[in-house]
């Protein structure tokens, strides 16, 4: 369950930050997660529950938002989502093909494979 030590490393660089300013409350924090990280929504979001517990964060919304997978092509230059195929026996399973779907060329990612904070929702001291 790698999802635990990536919340981990969030939630510790999420308090060192907070760290520079007079926080008093942490409402929510929001990351990016890429489909193509395997990152489940609701592993982190337990995970977050867990290792948030005795710090400023405990209590805080984990919003999570999604960053589908954008592929541009080395050969014809098609920008666009990845073709996806999914496996009909089980809904949960599906499988990017890293391959233009244009003209079947190579690719580049150029997103999919986010895992940031996005913002933070906090009250300060004044």
């Amino acid at each position: 369950m790698h999802e635990v030590s990536v919340v981990t490393t969030l939630v510790d660089a999420v308090i060192k930050e907070l760290q520079r300013y007079k926080v008093t409350k942490v409402n929510s924090i929001t990351v990016v997660i890429g489909d193509l990280t395997n990152l489940g929504e609701e592993q982190m979001s337990f995970a977050y529950e867990i290792v948030t517990r005795g710090t400023i964060l405990e209590g805080s919304e984990f919003i999570v938002e999604h960053e589908p997978i954008e592929l541009q092509c080395k050969t014809c230059d098609f920008i666009g989502p990845a073709t996806i195929l999914k496996d009909p026996d089980f809904d949960t399973h599906s499988i990017p093909v890293l391959a233009c779907p244009k003209c079947g060329g190579a690719v580049n990612v150029i997103k999919g494979q986010s895992c940031v904070v996005k913002c933070m929702d906090i009250e300060e001291a004044e």
